[in-house]
């Protein structure tokens, strides 16, 4: 092969530069007539001499954009021809041209009645810096001048330097004389003669190549005459042509395009101030799905993904934004600021400001109004979290006057240190705040929270290296400090990490799992700290221990192909097996899910398979002191965080009715995920409505009747057997229907002897049910039968009780909604379907646009649709018929 070699555009780092030389061509003279009827023709200086004074513009376009200024040629007396041999230089070097980039070159005649500018276009033509080959033009170039046409550079322009010859021929019924003329070819094949003479391809002769310039240029004039039709002159058919010759630099080698190839970019170019490269890298890539036959082959990779720089992605505020809230908040007025009260107007507007949630965002308007009076904000504790989300922390000066501040403000509540412990507020000092506002909260109020804020782990900066003392979290080190004095919020702070740090799960990144791994590890040191630290530590091991041989047990009885009485038989000869060591321990141990609960062995005899796909195992633990055993439900293949989650709120809220004096008999049961598909339940002994019924008659009074007898009673039940009854259907009425669970049928729905009624099974939550037509709120016709009907006063109280309690958890709101906000980059199944949305979903249920009375109102309406319903009725009926057939 021959040697072949070129040269990139991105390579050349030199200035654009094209040399005018002469313009030739011949103009007809202006008709009398035409000067009659346009006057200002005749002070044209073409019209007056055929060597007028003309002068050159040349401007550089791209996508119907000018990229560059004009530049000019200096104005020259032409004698006998118009020649101007100037080289132009353009303010744009080669390498930054695109490919598309044209020179829009611009003849101009001086005309004194053509405005300020004093000339008119004498002609136009447009010439790509790129051929088609997308190669650099170099050499002598002749270019069509447009007449009276300024060049426009646009994509498809009107002034191009090539055009097509007119032939002359028979069109569409013109009287049209004579045949093709084919002096047009000749005239391409010559034109690519005096490419090859100007290369010096062909020998240089002077004389010979005067006359064929000559015979060229009478050729041309014959070529580009008009089409002649009958009865017109030869004069009138000729038109006038002007050609350009201009020049472009000649290089070594053939330039071609190459497009610049920069880095890819940052994932933002904005990062608020004490904030880290590594608080990026703990987001997780976004999920990228493709189509179908999307880049995408049969047994093949997913394609390469194309990456668009977008210039705004990561970028938090508008520049003009930016300018008026550095003039609105000029920082010498910040003395002043101190002294300013709101009149009535602006107090009405703040305490407006002040009743929004959480979810809320605040306009610029009002983030400046907060900021003008954060001084006399200082005295509302409400005000606290829209002052933060008010500063603009970008500004060093103000974010050191906010932080400054802050120790003035007064004591907020927990909701709002929960709220700035969120994945919005990333200033260090700010978290340390509300991390200084958890300390005053009791170890019994932390546990109702601390599933949330190991979730808020996520949000805190992470050193990067070990011995980085200044990355170290302020919320880390107190949930530290905290767990390794206190054995329950010790034992449910490591398993909680543990599970976090469970390399099996596909949610967790790599640096969440170095994440949790290095707060376990600092839990572990702190606790050798401790007076009981090392004994507390074996106590830990030795709940791992007991986890992994009931994870192993769960594990081979659920994948073998036996029938139930032999798992049973067979997980009774594996709880006794001495290899095991689980028949009767060495000294008591702290139950994981209840570290309260201290259990000296398992009883194998009691021992059980339930029948399910997944065969739970239940599992009775004998406990010191003589006590009953404690039960519990172990099963693998399954997880339980989302369960887990629920239980947790739903014992939230139980203590939050509690305050305000409403105990509605909730039996919130424990549940502990001790991987992400392994975990542990306690059992309460009860019966599903639908057994209950079933075993009853259809009756669900009759089964209170018979476990809590009293003829005494109105309907025969004892009367604290049915306030329990009542209270515990109103609690979980109103505290489902908010979290908005769904899958709710009769197998689901449990009931205890002494009265207490309660959910199981917390598969879909947030408004998801894999049921058509499924209702808000799960209030059976079963369920008011057991309260004597709906025309019975139990009825009646029932339905105050809801009333009761969704007016009192409204008050609660934004503690509600900002533990979910804690819990959106968690691995709870459906949160993690839509986490923008998991908050909303909350705030949709609490209807908080609404007053008191309109909210008993709708609930109300509520329970009437609910016991009216036919559709889940036929679900119910459906579902238990398919649980007839399985049995």
């Amino acid at each position: 092969m021959e040697p072949f070699s070129f040269a990139s555009s991105s390579a050349l780092d030199v200035p654009v530069t094209v040399r005018i030389n002469n313009l030739d061509g011949h103009q007809k003279q202006i008709p009398f007539s035409t000067l009659l009827r346009r006057p200002e023709l005749r002070h044209v200086g073409s019209n007056a001499s055929p060597n007028s004074e003309l002068y050159v513009t040349v401007q550089i376009w791209a996508d119907s954009k000018p990229l560059t200024v004009h530049v000019q040629t200096a104005y020259r007396a032409f004698k006998n021809g118009r020649v101007w041999n100037e080289w132009l230089t353009l303010p744009i070097r080669y390498s930054d041209v695109p490919q598309n980039a044209q020179l829009a070159i611009t003849v101009w005649d001086l005309s004194p009645t053509a405005g300020q500018r004093h000339a008119v276009p004498f002609g136009g033509t447009t010439v790509p810096l790129f051929d088609q080959d997308n190669t650099l033009r170099k050499g002598r170039q002749r270019c069509r001048l447009h007449r009276q046409q300024e060049a426009d550079g646009l994509s498809s322009t009107a002034t191009p330097f090539l055009t097509t010859p007119r032939r002359e021929g028979r069109r569409h019924g013109d009287s049209v004389i004579g045949d093709p003329d084919e002096r047009a070819v000749e005239m391409e094949r010559l034109e690519n003669l005096m490419k090859k003479h100007e290369m010096g391809e062909i020998p240089e002769n002077k004389w010979l190549d005067q006359l064929v310039f000559r015979q060229i240029e009478r050729l041309e004039r014959s070529t580009f005459k008009g089409p002649k039709t009958r009865g017109d002159d030869d004069d009138e058919a000729e038109e006038e042509r002007f050609y350009l010759y201009v020049d472009f630099p000649r290089f070594d080698h053939p330039v071609v395009f190459t497009d610049q190839e920069y880095p890819a970019p940052p994932i933002s170019t904005f990062q608020m101030p004490g904030t880290s490269a590594s608080d990026i890298r703990l987001k997780p890539p976004p999920e990228v799905s493709f189509g179908p036959g999307i880049n995408v082959g049969a047994g093949k990779p997913p394609g390469k993904l194309i990456r668009i720089y977008d210039p705004e992605v990561g970028v938090r505020e508008n520049p003009a934004e930016n300018k008026h809230r550095r003039l609105v908040r000029s920082h010498r007025t910040g003395v002043l600021d101190r002294d300013l009260k709101p009149n009535a107007k602006i107090r009405d507007d703040l305490n407006l400001i002040m009743s929004y949630g959480p979810t809320q965002e605040l306009t610029p308007e009002e983030k400046d109004l907060v900021w003008k009076f954060r001084h006399h904000l200082t005295r509302d504790k409400r005000a606290l979290t829209k002052f933060v989300k008010s500063v603009a922390w970008s500004d060093p000066a103000e974010a050191r006057q906010a932080v400054q501040l802050l120790p003035k403000w007064t004591e907020i509540e927990v909701a709002d240190a929960l709220e700035l412990l969120g994945p919005t507020f990333d200033n260090p000092a700010v978290r340390a705040y509300a991390v200084d506002r958890l300390r005053k909260s009791d170890d019994e109020e932390l546990l109702d929270y601390l599933l949330q804020l190991v979730q808020a782990l996520k949000f805190e900066r992470v050193p990067e290296n070990a011995d980085d003392p200044a990355g170290d979290s302020s919320l880390a080190r107190f949930l530290i400090a905290r767990a390794a004095n206190n054995l329950q919020l010790g034992t449910y702070l490591h398993w909680y990490l543990m599970v976090e740090c469970d390399e099996d799960s596909p949610d967790n990144s790599p640096a969440h799992l170095k994440l949790f791994a290095k707060v376990e590890y600092d839990f572990m040191m702190e606790l050798m700290r401790t007076p009981e630290g090392p004994q507390r530590r074996k106590i830990l091991l030795r709940q791992g221990e007991l986890i992994t041989v009931l994870s192993k047990i769960s594990k081979d009885i659920r994948l073998s192909r036996e029938d139930r009485p032999r798992k049973i038989e067979r997980l009774r000869r594996l709880l006794a097996d001495p290899k095991n060591d689980l028949a009767s321990f060495d000294s008591p141990l702290p139950l994981p899910l209840d570290p309260n609960v201290s259990v000296t062995g398992i009883v194998p005899e009691q021992a059980n398979v339930f029948k399910s796909s997944l065969f739970p195992l239940l599992i009775h633990f004998k406990t010191i002191a003589g006590r009953a055993p404690y039960a519990i439900i172990f099963k693998t293949g399954d997880d339980l965080r989302q369960d887990q989650l629920v239980i947790q709120i739903i014992t939230l809220m139980d203590r939050l009715l509690r305050h305000e004096n409403l105990d509605l008999k909730l039996t919130p049961y424990r549940i502990l995920a001790t991987g992400t598909s392994a975990g542990a339940v306690q059992f309460i002994p009860s019966a599903s409505i639908s057994a209950a019924v079933a075993k009853y008659k259809g009756s669900l009074l009759a089964y209170l009747r018979a476990n809590n007898p009293d003829d005494s009673a109105p309907l025969g039940v004892r009367k604290e057997a049915m306030d329990t009854y009542v209270k515990s259907c109103a609690g979980y009425c109103v505290i489902t229907y908010i979290l908005g669970v769904g899958d709710r049928h009769l197998e689901n729905l449990l009931l205890a002897p002494d009265g207490h009624f309660f959910h199981a099974d917390f598969g879909y939550i947030l408004g998801r049910d894999p049921k058509p037509f499924a209702p808000q709120m799960k209030l059976c016709r079963e369920m008011v039968e057991g309260m004597g009907g709906n025309a019975s006063p139990q009825y009646a109280q029932f339905k105050q009780y809801c009333f009761t309690a969704y007016t009192a958890l409204r008050k609660q709101a934004n503690l509600i909604l900002n533990l979910f906000a804690l819990m959106t980059d968690s691995s709870v199944p459906d949160i993690r379907i839509e986490p923008d949305k998991a908050v909303e979903k909350v705030l949709e249920r609490f209807h908080l646009e609404m007053s008191e009375e309109e909210a008993i109102r709708y609930f109300d309406q509520l329970i009437e649709e609910s016991v009216t319903a036919i559709f889940p009725v036929v679900i119910d009926r459906l579902h238990g018929l398919v649980q007839h057939f399985r049995a």
